[in-house]
């Protein structure tokens, strides 16, 4: 991931899938929520030139279906393994 990051040069977004409620509850600095069930109408606030990393709990469920839905969008996105738990511990 970091080797990624460091090739592309661009904004890095992380995009917390999780609801509102557990967003509020734990999340990694700078992020910015939005639900798996908003994300389809939200994506067109997002930038394609931004590296879109999505996270969810514990990594791999929505983060990962989130990941595959914005690249069908056309986004460069990748999500994090271990989610917020793995990132918070």
């Amino acid at each position: 991931m970091k080797k990624l990051l460091q090739q592309r040069g661009n904004l890095v977004l992380i995009v917390d899938v999780r609801s509102f409620e557990e967003f509020a509850e734990k999340r990694i600095p700078g992020a910015i929520n939005i639900p798996m069930n908003e994300l389809e109408r939200r994506s067109e606030l997002l930038s394609k030139d931004s590296v879109i990393i999505t996270i969810c709990g514990k990594g791999g469920g929505r983060s990962a279906q989130a990941a595959d839905f914005l690249k069908q969008k056309g986004f460069h996105a990748t999500w994090l393994f271990g989610g917020t738990e793995g990132y918070t511990g």
